[in-house]
């Protein structure tokens, strides 16, 4: 995605906001801002274009409640707005002639936020799956000046089940354009294959996102084997640790290589070992870090193994995250919450690295943090050219809040890392400290 466009969204007001999205995207800002409503409505507008079902907006780690809660509430009681709006541009080529919109309108069905109007536009052509109306969907087609709207025949409106785009291909209609004027559209030729089928190619080209909490599983002593199923607090993470380790010896040592040199770059640990009780999948295991220590040698000497739970919150709160952002077969767009969450300071600047090198290597993250040792990574790296991120392939979004409102702000980078447009609001928020303590 190369940018969102929302409206009555949650704390996000009548005026429609476009905020940019990048290879890296920061949302920064204060608490209550909208950072993971944000997060949560990319996921949902995923799933409505691309896996073309109606979004659960209360699926784990977020959630945001019934309709009344997500749309927008004005500043006097009982002024909610009726419907909410969003939208994503997606460039499947890296040209603007190849941009595809995709629109959304959400209106309440029993209490949940069902996407009423989707339309799917590139240029001069157009779709759109109207279930604003009981009873029946329609349909609008829009070519050049051409435009035609017509009931589906046997669809009822508003079903759980979504009206898929895919259906339009090999069709044709007489499309009216002035009076006494007719043609014989194919819809295939004309629409379907240079609008919907790159469209419907990207669906099986591009993973669901995936989306982590803000606070992860708590470390055990001993783990018995899991079903190596994903999930947001990363409770998977040890099993499928321990399952490579035991069954993928290359897979394994190749992600232990990676874990461990973020591990001595962060100050984390130096080494990861799984320790098993037993030779069969099913027996129990732990998992084991060691650290090295680096004073009076020129040579580290090799602490003592230590179980995971005895090494501080931090390495077991970090490593479901380098896990996944390490680990093969690996989603191409991952949402990230607080990632700092109980690391020091110079993990945190490391996270900040391993997200430029991720995000380089062409995968998409968009990352919620309070974390500014994050940020100034991101933009030292940039300006140093530690890697192939460019100052454009970074979004910082700040989050600003006005009154009952939220405006968020797209800011650039530059060749030298410094921020660019950046409202008053994002220099106070991670400047005043600073000036503070070097006496300004």
């Amino acid at each position: 995605m190369d940018s969102i466009t929302l409206q009555n969204y949650r704390c996000f007001g009548s005026e429609e906001q476009t905020a940019r999205l990048a290879p890296l995207t920061l949302l920064v800002g204060p608490n209550s801002t909208g950072k993971t409503s944000f997060l949560a409505l990319i996921r949902a507008l995923w799933d409505v274009a691309f896996r073309e079902v109606v979004p659960n907006f209360r699926e784990e780690p977020f959630d945001l409640g019934s309709f009344g809660e997500i749309v927008h509430r004005g500043a006097q009681r009982g002024h909610a707005a009726e419907s909410f709006a969003a939208e994503f541009e997606y460039a499947y080529v890296k040209t603007q002639s190849n941009t595809m919109h995709f629109r959304t309108g959400f209106q309440p069905l029993d209490g949940f936020p069902f996407p009423a109007l989707r339309t799917v536009a590139q240029n001069d052509r157009e779709i759109t799956i109207d279930s604003t109306e009981s009873g029946t969907d329609f349909v609008r087609f829009r070519s050049g000046d051409m435009v035609d709207r017509r009931p589906w025949p046997g669809r009822r409106a508003q079903s759980l089940s979504l009206l898929p785009f895919r259906w339009f291909s090999d069709m044709s209609i007489e499309w009216g354009h002035t009076e006494g004027e007719h043609w014989n559209i194919d819809l295939g030729s004309l629409i379907f294959e240079p609008l919907i089928g790159p469209f419907v190619a990207e669906r099986h080209r591009v993973a669901r996102p995936f989306a982590m909490s803000p606070v992860r599983s708590r470390p055990e002593r001993t783990y018995d084997p899991v079903l190596l199923t994903q999930d947001p607090e990363g409770d998977y993470v040890p099993s499928y640790l321990a399952s490579l380790a035991r069954r993928e010896a290359d897979q394994w040592h190749a992600l232990k290589g990676r874990l461990e040199k973020f591990g001595s770059i962060s100050g984390l640990f130096d080494e990861i070992t799984v320790r098993s009780f037993g030779s069969s999948p099913g027996d129990p295991f732990q998992i084991h870090v060691r650290k090295y220590s680096h004073i009076r040698s020129s040579r580290p000497r090799k602490g003592p193994w230590r179980n995971l739970i005895d090494m501080g919150y931090g390495v077991s709160q970090a490593l479901p995250i380098l896990t996944e952002l390490l680990r093969a077969g690996r989603e191409s767009v991952v949402l990230l919450q607080q990632p700092e969450v109980h690391l020091h300071p110079q993990a945190q600047a490391a996270l900040g690295t391993l997200f430029c090198n991720v995000a380089a290597g062409g995968r998409q993250l968009v990352v919620e943090t309070h974390s500014d040792y994050i940020i100034d990574r991101v933009r030292m790296d940039v300006r140093d050219g530690k890697t192939d991120l460019k100052p454009e392939d970074v979004s910082i979004l700040y989050f600003e809040p006005r009154d009952l409102d939220v405006k968020i702000h797209s800011i650039r980078l530059d060749e030298m890392g410094n921020v660019l447009d950046a409202p008053p609001g994002y220099r106070k928020f991670f400047m005043e400290e600073m000036r503070r303590s070097i006496g300004l």
